[in-house]
């Protein structure tokens, strides 16, 4: 019945949004094509979704309704040692370009609104490369990799159509995006402009319509690549109330609005795939479906048996739920217990397109031959990071480097690894609470449930058998010295190849407030100038212009005052 309406629902939806939506302007991992008229590469469609936890997927036993991806994930390959990093920017930035953070200078954290920064400019992107292939490229939904200059822009990055958000959390209705409390905009945007007509329309419902649109027109014999970066289930936790109904007898606020938004997903993944079949594009595409990282408990989420959540480097905040469906898969309905790194898609997914020349100056495995045929993994260890800015100025050397670190390596640095069975993990690496599911009810009890670990004074450095104790409930950091010195030497070496840290201080020209209420560009726009096509198909050439000194001036009044504010407060 629920399925029913919901369908109701997007058919419903797509004739609201269909006025909105104008034109759209190592083993080699070859898949053969024998179908006369299909084309050589297949069609790859990858589909990112938000704070999704370990526990909330039909097949790991949820009380979430997702009965379309147990489907797809039953027919294909699931993923049951896949990781990726545990926020936001970081894992899209390995997808992006098939690097570890600490080669692209983004081993900090994420992306802020008003940080100049983004992904460098002298790394190739995956859309860049599948262009180069006869890829026709489109990205739907979230971006999150940096938008100070145009040229760090989706479009200006290998993608031929962008629709969606450049910064990290938003309104799912009104595309109201703040940064801390002083710095509001909108920010929704088709290409390059941003989509003021397109407000009120729910984040999900939108994005799949525009992923219909898009292969409904798409020319079969050209090879597509699509990247679906959905914003749910992010906070803020909003759904349609059709989905919000089968929940609600979930006492738990953000568990009942959180699961919604699944819910609400699911069915939009069922109508991308009817599309797909519809448009003739199935019988020759990959579709890989994978969150961005662990769930965040507080806000609904849930990783249970795993430790940790989202933010951590705990199992719980990089252990992804991850799939592959395809027809080309020569192996279905199994579980691949192959060790495989969000960063394995970039050359994975060139493969698949014929265009990986070498893994050089990747980090990244071609792994098709291990999902689609059980061929042994060419990934056998993880640098999950390395993170000097997290050090405290204040931390001794003495007891971090010496006495923790065997003089190998400063333990006080966050950072994490998994080489083979075993997970080391130094430093500050996020609360680590088994945290069961519906533990959090709204109401004073909602601590209680909470299984804690209090960690001994001083300590940084955890060690666990990750195949044997994947729960991470028995460190042997004690017990197994010598497997700890090893792994602190393999962290070393990797430090010895990182470049340094880019962290760059928030920019207070980049407030919204300046750029006529939108997140957009700040830097670099002097002469810059866009080619776009009016309405009569011209096209005309838009300037950019110089910001005025009292623009400067303002933005300077404000980030004063918002400081003042700031101390106030703290």
């Amino acid at each position: 019945m629920m399925k029913a309406i919901c369908s109701m629902l997007f058919r419903g939806t797509s004739v609201i949004l269909l006025g909105v939506f104008g034109c759209l302007c190592e083993y080699d991992g070859k898949v053969n094509i024998e179908d006369v008229g299909q084309p050589k590469s297949p069609h790859l469609i990858f589909i990112m979704v938000d704070d999704q936890g370990y526990g909330d997927i039909g097949y790991h036993g949820s009380d979430i309704h997702t009965p379309t991806l147990d489907k797809l994930a039953a027919e294909g390959v699931k993923l049951e040692n896949y990781y990726v990093q545990p926020i936001c920017s970081p894992s899209r930035s390995q997808l992006m370009t098939g690097r570890y953070q600490i080669h692209t200078g983004l081993q900090h954290s994420i992306i802020r609104p008003r940080q100049p920064l983004c992904l460098p400019p002298d790394t190739p992107t995956l859309p860049e490369r599948l262009t180069e292939a006869g890829y026709a490229t489109h990205m739907v939904g979230k971006w999150h990799l940096g938008f100070s200059r145009p040229n760090c822009l989706p479009t200006r990055r290998g993608f031929q159509s962008f629709l969606g958000t450049l910064t990290g959390s938003g309104d799912h209705f009104s595309y109201q995006s703040c940064d801390g409390a002083e710095a509001c905009g909108f920010d929704l945007h088709d290409g390059n402009r941003p989509a003021w007509e397109m407000r009120g329309n729910y984040s999900t419902l939108l994005y799949i319509e525009r992923v219909k649109k898009i292969l409904q027109s798409h020319n079969s014999h050209t090879p597509l690549f699509l990247y679906l970066s959905l914003q749910a289930a992010h906070t803020p936790l909003q759904a349609p109330d059709l989905f919000l109904h089968p929940y609600n007898k979930q006492r738990n606020r953000q568990r009942r609005h959180y699961a919604a938004m699944l819910s609400c997903l699911d069915e939009g993944i069922a109508q991308l795939v009817k599309e797909l079949k519809t448009s003739g594009l199935y019988e020759n595409s990959v579709l890989i479906y994978s969150s961005d990282n662990g769930g965040q408990p507080l806000s609904g989420g849930s990783n249970w048996p795993l430790r940790g959540g989202k933010g951590t480097y705990w199992e719980g905040g990089i252990r992804a739920v991850g799939f592959v469906h395809s027809p080309l898969l020569k192996r279905k309905g199994i579980v691949s217990r192959a060790l495989i790194h969000v960063s394995d898609w970039y050359p994975t997914l060139l493969g698949l397109a014929g265009t990986l020349q070498s893994h050089y100056n990747l980090d990244g495995h071609n792994v098709w031959g291990s999902i689609s045929e059980g061929l042994p993994c060419p990934r056998t260890e993880i640098l999950l990071n390395i993170d000097p800015v997290s050090r405290k100025p204040g931390e001794p050397y003495d007891k971090a480097l010496i006495f923790n670190g065997f003089g190998i390596w400063d333990t006080a640095v966050r950072a994490a690894l998994r080489v083979g069975d075993w997970k080391l993990l130094t430093g500050n690496v996020g609360d680590g609470d088994w945290i069961p599911p519906q533990a959090l009810p709204v109401g004073p009890e909602r601590w209680q449930k909470l299984e804690k670990r209090r960690n001994k004074l001083g300590k940084s450095v955890w060690l666990f058998n990750i195949s044997a104790d994947p729960y991470e409930r028995f460190d042997l950091a004690e017990v197994r010295p010598e497997v700890v010195k090893h792994l602190l030497i393999r962290l070393a070496e990797y430090n010895h190849t990182a470049v340094m840290a880019r962290n760059p201080p928030d920019d207070p020209m980049a407030d919204p407030e300046l750029h006529g209420g939108v997140w957009s560009p700040w830097l670099g726009l002097d002469g810059w100038e866009e080619n776009r096509k009016d309405e009569n198909g011209k096209k005309e050439k838009i300037s950019k212009v110089k910001h005025c000194k009292l623009c400067k001036l303002k933005a300077l009044f404000k980030k004063v005052e918002s400081r003042l504010e700031r101390k106030t407060l703290f």
